[in-house]
């Protein structure tokens, strides 16, 4: 027997941190991941952790170089990461940091922003990926959760029928989706940071402005113009699985339903993906 792939390291490592200028306070929380690549062969087959980087000690990493180096830019912050292993631990070949954003906005009351005061920003939450070795680095960076729903403009008509088919054809439906989207960068852009907010523009004027066929139709746009707006980045992969809104029969109560009343549903529910590239 022989062991052909490991990697080892710590998951869900949650870091928050209050960046202060005078009064006006900034919070920034991360979920953080460390996988690590190399020669640690012999602690899985020989008991031998000499060459073993802790995982207690990944997770006291991620909390110092906040500390030092964990700004606006997400992406940065997991760059720092990704170099420091590889600079400390000549044994690791390969690092994969994983980076999930829980997002806050500043509070504004009576029209006035708090300088330290908070609310959560929905359940969306930014991701990055960066993954270090001795050869190259990758970054890529992403949106994962981020419910969109259009209550018109949107139909799926002329599919495959044969004896399993039960769905009805339709020229106006209710569009939504659980969206995720993750972009490869082959250049670093002026700020991650306003890239990211350009591309997810973009995406959004298409879900929101273009007739949608189908949802396959509508992500192969929404890639089309994420990768027109930032030439920075090489390709983009989407998830957006149906969140069914089910129209309610009210035939039995004598009346009839006119794409008003339905039942919101997620399961079960398609799941459609792809890979966008130049």
């Amino acid at each position: 027997m022989k062991l052909i792939q490991h990697n080892y390291g710590k998951a869900r490592v949650r870091v928050m941190k209050v960046i202060r200028a005078g009064d006006r306070h900034t919070i920034k929380e991360l979920e953080v991941s460390v996988k690590l690549q190399g020669d640690f062969d012999a602690s899985f087959t020989r008991a031998d952790n000499r060459l073993v980087v802790a995982t207690d000690s990944m997770k006291n990493t991620v909390y110092v170089l906040a500390q030092d180096k964990l700004g606006a830019e997400t992406e940065e912050f997991g760059l720092w990461l990704g170099a420091h292993f590889l600079r400390t631990y000549p044994q690791v070949a390969r690092v994969e940091v994983g980076l999930t954003e829980h997002r806050w906005e500043r509070l504004a009351i009576k029209g006035k922003p708090r300088d330290h005061s908070f609310s959560e920003l929905g359940a969306a939450k930014p991701t990055a990926k960066i993954v270090c070795t001795r050869q190259a680095t990758t970054v890529e960076s992403g949106l994962q959760d981020l419910l969109i729903l259009k209550s018109t403009g949107s139909g799926f008509e002329n599919f495959l029928r044969d004896e399993y088919t039960t769905l009805p054809e339709t020229a106006d439906r209710i569009l939504a989706t659980k969206l995720k989207a993750v972009w490869t960068y082959t250049q670093a852009p002026a700020s991650y940071g306003q890239t990211n907010g350009q591309i997810i523009e973009a995406m959004l004027d298409v879900f929101a402005e273009n007739y949608s066929p189908s949802v396959q139709v509508t992500l192969f746009q929404m890639g089309e113009a994420a990768l027109q707006v930032a030439p920075e980045i090489s390709q983009i992969h989407l998830a957006m699985p149906n969140q069914h809104c089910l129209p309610v029969n009210l035939a039995p109560f004598g009346r009839t339903n006119h794409n008003e009343i339905f039942v919101p549903t997620d399961e079960p529910h398609g799941q459609i993906e792809g890979t966008v590239a130049r």
